[in-house]
């Protein structure tokens, strides 16, 4: 019997294509020897290529008619034997669609965002799994794999390693806790003057430096952090994604809220201390089994545009101290382990 060739589609964004990882993986676990093309946006081909789960990475930016007509022509031409779409958006259905895929999987109206997305799918799978990595591998095993979620391994490049190394060195850094206080949206992030109050207690209690981590369009929470973190001067950093990789991987703890970056972190082994509010971590909260995490939750009811601002004060209870705790506790774990 021929081995399957899968067109696996998620498009974005860093978060999601963490989660998604397990399922990918448990597919490539099941079959060794399959192709599978992992089709994706530009912005995070070079973290799905460092997986090494797929056989090949596609990216296909949809905003561009240039780019989705070669897109649907490859994947006319390619022949998969079936589709799997994570993503589950309008714009992720129809490319299996339109490339004349036979078989295409994915969500059902239950689980969906998109209301009637589930109409472009031949097999559509009603899931029983709570978190959304889970979720993603139940797509897995309705396209034969043996199970729903498997470990992977990201691969950082010597490159990129020895660039971060340098940055930390002409810092005089050794040993950091890197923050991670923006998000997909500004309500799921605990208040940016905290993460300053926190810089400074992390420094005079635990004689560690922050490195605080920022995306386009974040640069004034990196401000608002710095203000408010006295003299202990947090080093701001903003770089490619496989330098994020390397930073992530080196830092002694991460700290943030869900977030791209705290998920990148966790699936590198890094510790982490994870803030939630409006999201909720039994569905979205870092995944890896065996990876030492503490999540400090804020219970606030479903977020609805009229709840914002309660979300975000419910948040800002959340305290330093807390959080500080919660990260003694991981690394005196780490110590312990070491």
């Amino acid at each position: 019997m021929p081995d399957p060739r899968f067109l696996v589609v998620r498009l974005g964004s860093l978060g999601d294509i963490v989660h998604t990882f397990p399922a990918i993986a448990a597919l490539r676990e099941t079959f060794p020897a399959a192709q599978i093309a992992w089709l994706t946006h530009p912005r995070w081909e070079s973290l799905v290529a460092a997986s090494n789960l797929a056989t090949e990475v596609w990216a296909a930016d949809t905003r561009s008619v240039k780019s989705l007509r070669e897109i649907i022509r490859r994947v006319r031409a390619a022949k998969f034997t079936k589709a799997i779409d994570y993503q589950g958006l309008w714009k992720s259905a129809a490319l299996p669609l339109l490339g004349g895929l036979a078989t295409r999987i994915g969500f059902s109206s239950e689980t969906i965002r998109e209301w009637g997305v589930p109409v472009l799918y031949t097999d559509r799978v009603r899931c029983v799994t709570t978190h959304i990595a889970e979720q993603n591998g139940e797509l897995s095993q309705r396209a034969g794999s043996t199970k729903t979620v498997a470990r992977f391994d990201l691969r950082i490049g010597r490159q990129e390693d020895d660039a971060v190394r340098q940055f930390l060195k002409e810092h005089a850094i050794e040993r950091y806790v890197l923050l991670s206080p923006g998000g997909g949206w500004r309500s799921k992030c605990w208040p940016p003057d905290r993460f300053g109050l926190l810089c400074q207690r992390l420094r005079d209690a635990l004689n560690l430096r922050c490195v605080v981590n920022y995306g386009p369009g974040e640069e004034d929470l990196v401000q608002a952090v710095r203000s408010s973190s006295g003299s202990v001067e947090p080093i701001a950093y903003s770089g490619s994604m496989e330098n994020l990789m390397a930073i992530a991987q080196n830092a002694v703890c991460i700290i943030g809220g869900d977030t791209g970056p705290l998920h990148l972190a966790v699936a590198l082994g890094t510790p982490s201390v994870s803030i939630y509010g409006p999201t909720d971590p039994k569905r979205n909260g870092p995944h890896f089994p065996g990876s030492r995490v503490q999540v400090l939750r804020h219970e606030t009811s479903r977020l609805n545009r009229a709840r914002l601002s309660e979300t975000e004060a419910g948040l800002a209870k959340i305290g330093v101290d807390e959080v500080l705790a919660a990260a003694f506790d991981m690394l005196q774990q780490e110590k312990n382990d070491g």
